[in-house]
């Protein structure tokens, strides 16, 4: 079985900027782990998923994305999970909300997929350093991280399944919004 998830992915100059944000818990922090994935809003938490039906999991998905529409997307900020998790703060939007309970239940129905973690409240962020922050440096960082600004706005323009190697999270196949599927380079 191959570990996969579905997430929102940002333009690539937000994508540098949070990597600045990852590169600094790894010098200051000595937190990693938030490296071992390109910055993403996840929609659908990590699930199992036999690799020679990815091409039925890419047409269910492809169906989904084409029936919405791109939608405008707010950071601000950043929020924690004490006392290990630090993120970016995702603005929720109704139509964000609507889209992530959509294909939450689009997924169940379609191909009985139902994370565990599916059931927690849905709460959209970019995280930029968990699991291998350790409490002390969670209680340092949040001090210095709780009330620096990060501002940014992108359009959604599509899905991203990603897969996990073995060692870390790749873009694996993009899905437009409205449109066609696209593998990722």
């Amino acid at each position: 079985m191959g570990r996969y998830f579905i997430g929102l992915l940002p333009p690539n100059q937000i994508q540098v900027a949070v990597n600045q944000v990852k590169e600094d818990f790894v010098r200051h922090y000595a937190s990693r782990k938030a490296q071992n994935s390109p910055p993403h809003i996840t929609l659908q938490p990590p699930f199992e998923w036999l690799p020679e039906q990815i091409p039925t999991l890419e047409a269910v998905l492809a169906a989904f994305a084409h029936c919405h529409d791109p939608l405008p997307l707010q950071l601000s900020g950043f929020g924690a999970f004490a006392p290990r998790v630090i993120y970016i703060n995702v603005v929720t939007s109704p139509e964000l909300a609507l889209l992530q309970q959509a294909l939450s239940d689009h997924l169940e129905q379609a191909l009985r997929i139902v994370p565990q973690a599916a059931r927690r409240p849905y709460k959209p962020h970019m995280t930029v350093a968990f699991r291998d922050l350790s409490k002390q440096n969670f209680r340092r960082s949040w001090v210095q991280y709780q009330h620096r600004p990060f501002e940014a706005q992108f359009i959604a323009t599509g899905l991203t399944l990603l897969s996990h190697n073995g060692q870390r999270w790749e873009a694996k196949t993009e899905f437009a919004f409205g449109g066609e599927q696209h593998p990722v380079l």
